[in-house]
């Protein structure tokens, strides 16, 4: 099982192999080398990546003795696996498509990618931009976990979800360019601490909306946290990153233990199997730190010790709060998945959301106030600067940036 740090000194996000059978498995189970045979080449594209040569074009020949050879359109040429692995999600893009973005500043990095905040030139507009080194999609086995993310994000289309802009590949690397949003929920909560019952209400009913959304077309998130919220221009959010999300039909199971540890349901961290009801507990976590402004169960180091933690331990609620929002938080962190609401009427009957309407065009005209006086601003490690080559060493560039 790997690990990452999902924020310096904060939750661990994890995602470990599938299990199946009984074993612990990757999503390629014969090794490196039967893959890249499957392929049909015997230098994998990690040691293309790390070690590029010319790639030797190919020309077929007619037998017909009076025929020239006729060489094939440019389109149709042999093409690096370092390449064709990732079609047709991330189609290549011409470079200077490319140099039309500039650096605006640093939204987040991890070992997944880092997120920038580009300006489009062209257009002036400002976008995310998630850049994913191809190296590290092949060392990890990850690579279908990308293609999904992607194609799910371009299946969705949700006010309250996250737009896919655009997604291509470069030489080294994997670019998905999002809508920007300046501010995520965690940020705002870290300053204002406990949220009102009548914000939390508005919240809780935007994102019952989006997961009811998500698991009606078969997708389970996976990792439905504050950090993950983004809020617009007028305070609403904005459901990110599907680099977890999962294609699960009603009725299947999934066994990968994945997401970030004090966000995961029970039946996730013990590995399965569990279902969409998953998404329900960490809505339940996300609510309960609103409403108190401290986690139902303190972070553990990895997955087994924050099992334990979960099953053992009896968590408060407030006596302060109302008796809607206890009942809620108590159905959403049940330790049995079948008892959680998970329909949309189980909510909107639900006492916590009386007089609560569950339409997106109503809820985005409710006022924000509270949220757009409480603007939280984070410092930037990097200023704008122009940055024409998106296929370099990004890494190397962020933590030691050329002057503009």
């Amino acid at each position: 099982m790997g690990a990452v740090s999902c924020r310096q000194g904060q939750h661990a996000r994890v995602a470990a192999p599938h299990k199946q059978d009984g074993n612990i498995q990757g999503p390629w189970t014969r090794g490196w080398k039967s893959l890249w045979s499957g392929v049909g080449t015997s230098r994998s594209g990690v040691e293309e990546l790390w070690g590029p040569k010319q790639h030797q074009c190919i020309y077929e020949k007619s037998l017909e003795p009076a025929t020239m050879p006729v060489e094939k359109p440019l389109s149709e040429w042999p093409m690096p696996q370092s390449i064709t692995l990732f079609l047709p999600e991330f189609p290549i893009r011409p470079l200077n498509g490319q140099q039309q973005l500039k650096i605006l500043g640093l939204v987040a990095k991890g070992s997944f990618g880092t997120v920038l905040k580009v300006l489009d030139c062209g257009q002036k507009a400002v976008f995310a931009l998630k850049v994913v080194s191809k190296v590290k999609v092949l060392q990890r086995d990850t690579l279908r976990q990308c293609k999904e993310e992607v194609s799910i994000q371009r299946q969705i289309n949700h006010p309250f979800v996250h737009t896919l802009g655009d997604s291509w590949q470069g030489k080294r690397h994997l670019f998905i360019l999002c809508s920007y949003c300046s501010r995520d929920l965690y940020s705002l909560w870290s300053t204002v601490g406990c949220f009102a019952e009548a914000s939390i209400s508005l919240f809780a009913a935007e994102l019952v909306l989006v997961l009811c959304y998500l698991h009606d077309l078969g997708i389970i998130h996976r990792d439905v946290k504050m950090e993950n919220i983004l809020l617009d221009e007028r305070g609403h959010l904005k459901l990110t990153d599907f680099g977890l999300s999962h294609y699960l039909p009603q009725g299947a199971r999934a066994y990968t233990i994945c997401g970030t540890l004090q966000y995961m349901a029970p039946e996730v961290l013990r590995g399965g199997p569990y279902n969409h009801a998953a998404d329900w507990w960490s809505l339940g976590v996300l609510l309960f730190s609103l409403a108190t402004g401290k986690f139902p169960v303190a972070a553990e180091r990895d997955h087994v010790a924050m099992l334990a933690s979960v099953t053992h331990c009896d968590y408060q609620i407030p006596a302060s709060l109302n008796q809607g929002l206890s009942l809620l938080l108590h159905e959403l962190l049940c330790q049995n998945p079948f008892c959680r609401p998970r329909y949309l009427h189980h909510f909107q009957v639900h006492p916590f959301f009386r007089g609560v309407a569950f339409d997106p065009e109503l809820l985005q005209k409710q006022p924000m106030n509270f949220l757009m006086e409480a603007e939280a601003t984070q410092a930037n490690s990097l200023e704008s600067m122009p940055f024409k080559d998106f296929d370099c060493d990004l890494e190397c560039f962020l933590i030691h940036p050329s002057p503009v």
